[in-house]
């Protein structure tokens, strides 16, 4: 029997096997690595009413700044996660929200403005000027706001962080709804879920641009 036919038969035959193991551990990798991007994606839900506790750590521009006031300090809620949530634009924030007056969340906005964060806010036009409403207050800080003119309630809550993080639920953005309704709010960066709203906000924002208004 000739020896080198057979020699290079098995070599063949364990170049094959290499081959084969090649493409499965390729194949396996591959589903690794997209199973560790899918648990990587933000998804997270919150539910309110959220406990009473002391942000003034996360709206204080002076981080050596103490707070002594009465309210519990160093304890995470619902809404100081909304806050972390928020205030993590580096370069947008998109809010659409039907009503808003409560005062951290204005100063939440207001604090990303100050550091040049482009803010554009959305807000339905009877509500942004009942009593206590901080829409005038934004104005006045020089954030961009338009009203919906449209003959129904605008009444979207949403916010887009640095167009990749979607905050949508029922909260409406009033210490009520904070600290006294039971409300949701869901945070996700799935695209395929954020992009509809962002669509959705930049409808809106050309729809109510004043300078619609002045032409006509």
């Amino acid at each position: 029997m000739d020896v080198y036919p057979m020699s290079l038969m098995w070599s063949v035959k364990i170049v094959g096997l290499g081959v084969v193991a090649l493409s499965l551990s390729l194949e396996l990798l591959g589903w690794v690595f997209g199973r560790c991007r899918r648990r990587r994606t933000l998804n997270k839900v919150l539910f309110f009413p959220s406990k009473v506790a002391c942000v003034e750590h996360l709206l204080s521009q002076n981080s050596a700044c103490s707070c002594f006031c009465p309210l519990p300090h160093g304890v995470e809620t619902s809404f100081s996660c909304l806050l972390r949530h928020i205030l993590s634009a580096s370069s947008s924030l998109d809010l659409c929200v039907f009503s808003f007056s409560n005062m951290d969340l204005s100063r939440a906005v207001l604090l990303l403005h100050s550091k040049g964060v482009t803010v554009r806010v959305l807000s339905d036009k009877h509500y942004s000027a009942i009593t206590g409403s901080q829409i005038g207050a934004l104005r006045k800080a020089g954030v961009c706001v338009r009203c919906d003119a449209g003959s129904v309630h605008m009444h979207h809550k949403f916010a887009v962080v640095d167009g990749r993080q979607l905050i949508t639920g029922s909260l409406n953005w009033t210490l009520t709804a904070v600290q006294s309704n039971m409300e949701n709010i869901i945070i996700t960066e799935e695209a395929e879920l954020v992009q509809p709203f962002i669509k959705e906000f930049n409808q809106i924002w050309a729809l109510n641009d004043p300078a619609r208004f002045y032409k006509s």
